[in-house]
């Protein structure tokens, strides 16, 4: 199963804030156990020992109402072969075409998980590549043994 994380930015770093929410709109959550970032962000990364690589996502939430989601096209691509690692799941953000309402300011936080990475991969960038105006592109992440990284998408 292919899953892709997609984030509606204001400007190429940020997330786009959709239209007023009022009269006839209707968000449906999505039906499926969440489990907290603070829980997954906890887990001794020595007990990982799959073959997956988790990216914790935080994006600075200007005002109150936002909307944000990931796209299914979100992937990681290794700088030094033609290897991507394809988006398998995202947790605490919907998928395009559904919308993740943030009610406060602050800061947001948000789990993509990516099936591996080649073994020789050393870096790599996060990217979002949608069919509109917006994708965020992270560069230059450095590979670490956990394959556990925090990006801020800012």
């Amino acid at each position: 199963m292919s899953l892709q994380l997609s984030i509606m930015p204001i400007e190429m770093k940020s997330i786009q804030a959709a239209p007023n929410i009022t009269g006839s709109h209707t968000l449906t959550p999505e039906k499926k156990i969440l489990v907290g970032v603070d829980v997954l962000s906890s887990i001794d990364p020595e007990l990982l020992d799959d073959a997956y690589v988790y990216v914790h996502c935080s994006f600075s939430i200007p005002s109150p109402g936002m909307l944000i989601r990931i796209w299914r096209s979100t992937f990681l691509r290794d700088h030094h072969s033609s290897g991507e690692a394809q988006l398998l799941h995202a947790e605490n953000i919907s998928y395009a075409p559904q919308w993740t309402l943030i009610p406060d300011r602050g800061v947001y936080h948000f789990l993509l998980i990516f099936s591996s990475l080649p073994k020789s991969c050393v870096v790599f960038d996060l990217v979002e590549d949608i069919p509109q105006p917006g994708g965020f592109h992270v560069k230059a992440i450095r590979r670490n043994k956990s394959d556990v990284y925090r990006v801020s998408l800012d």
